[in-house]
């Protein structure tokens, strides 16, 4: 963590556990202005770790039959995905990114859309959006709305915020419940988790570093955007949590005390998808699965939203964790892949292999938080 703060990261902590043992720590600065400490208990903003436990929300409908994997989302929401989409599109393909629906937030952040000619990207919408609350609906339009990324059912995925959001909108049709509520209702506090969250204002209750967004170096120094209104992500990403609870809930889901053993099978079937900034991953129904040559196969997410970054994997048979969290994102401009990793890159990979794989060897499959997502 030492060397991840030294290459340029503000603050990075996080916890680890193997066969028992808990590890805790932290380096660097909560706040660049102050110089406060960066804690191993603070809370952080943790991106589309969300989807993990959107998809357990659902997971547990389809158990109780209030909801089938392969019916069409039109069947449940034909407001929202009316027509030949609506009929195609099952929920199966939402929550494993096969729908073919692109991601609505170049739309909601129009200064982005020249991403990744980073001449033509600005902040300009991230900050006309910073106390803006969207609705579900309208981000959902913006997504349908927009060219599709693929046809439904495809062999190879494409990672999109809207399957997550039109989730969010299923869990709220079919039990009365807001989306919010029902996850922590259903999820969050059968899991036993003391700190986790879907935020009601543009504050983050509780300890909690600044959060400190680069876009790609456009941004020279980053901006602080941890006061935020979370709307943009609500179901897809806008969770609030600690690295504790990430490794729980993680540690409990894997071991079949969330969702039933047969649930879990159908969430571990993963297929190939193309993430947001290009690169491929293997994704199952919410989880992201990671192959680690010698380690092993791990289960989780990685997730990010303006100046937040978190990482958090556990072992297939449950005998290791890592939950890490930094805050600073988009450190470095898009790389060619042909140009030396950037030292944050570098440090950030060296952790994981330490924390994951008990040594500090950078291991093929696993990239840092999101350089350049």
């Amino acid at each position: 963590m030492d060397a991840v703060h030294r290459a340029g990261m503000p603050g990075v902590f996080g916890e680890v556990r193997d066969r028992g043992q808990v590890w805790r720590g932290a380096s660097g600065v909560a706040d660049l202005g102050t110089g406060r400490p960066v804690r191993p208990e603070m809370r952080q903003r943790v991106g589309s770790v969300t989807k993990t436990f959107t998809a357990v929300a659902v997971m547990r409908e389809v158990e109780r039959g209030r909801v089938r994997l392969d019916a069409p989302i039109g069947e449940y929401l034909p407001d929202l995905v009316p027509g030949e989409r609506g009929r195609r599109i099952t929920v199966r393909m939402l929550l494993n990114h096969t729908s073919g629906l692109p991601d609505f937030i170049p739309y909601a952040f129009p200064s982005l859309q020249g991403f990744p000619n980073l001449s033509e990207v600005s902040a300009k919408s991230l900050d006309e959006n910073r106390f803006r609350t969207f609705r579900p609906a309208e981000l959902i339009a913006l997504g349908l709305a927009a060219p599709p990324a693929g046809e439904p059912g495809g062999p190879v995925g494409v990672y999109s915020n809207t399957n997550y959001l039109l989730l969010g909108q299923l869990l709220e049709r079919v039990s009365g419940l807001t989306a919010e509520r029902h996850i922590a209702r259903n999820v969050i506090e059968p899991a036993g988790l003391r700190h986790t969250w879907f935020p009601t204002g543009t504050r983050i209750e509780g300890p909690h570093p600044r959060m400190y967004e680069a876009l790609w170096g456009v941004l020279d120094p980053p901006r602080d955007y941890s006061v935020y209104d979370m709307s943009w992500v609500g179901t897809g990403a806008a969770l609030v949590s600690t690295m504790e609870d990430l490794n729980r809930f993680y540690a409990r889901l894997l071991d079949g005390r969330i969702v039933g053993r047969a649930s879990l099978a159908q969430m571990r079937q993963a297929i190939p998808v193309r993430h947001l900034d290009g690169s491929m991953i293997e994704y199952g129904l919410g989880l992201h699965r990671v192959e680690l040559p010698g380690c092993g196969t791990f289960w989780g997410h990685d997730g990010t939203v303006w100046g937040a970054g978190t990482m958090t994997l556990t072992r297939d048979d449950g005998e290791r964790q890592m939950s890490i969290a930094v805050n600073l994102m988009r450190w470095a401009p898009p790389g060619s892949g042909d140009e030396p990793p950037h030292p944050i890159d570098e440090a950030l990979s060296a952790l994981y292999g330490t924390a994951l794989c008990g040594d500090a060897e950078v291991r093929e499959g696993l990239s840092p938080a999101g350089s350049t997502r």
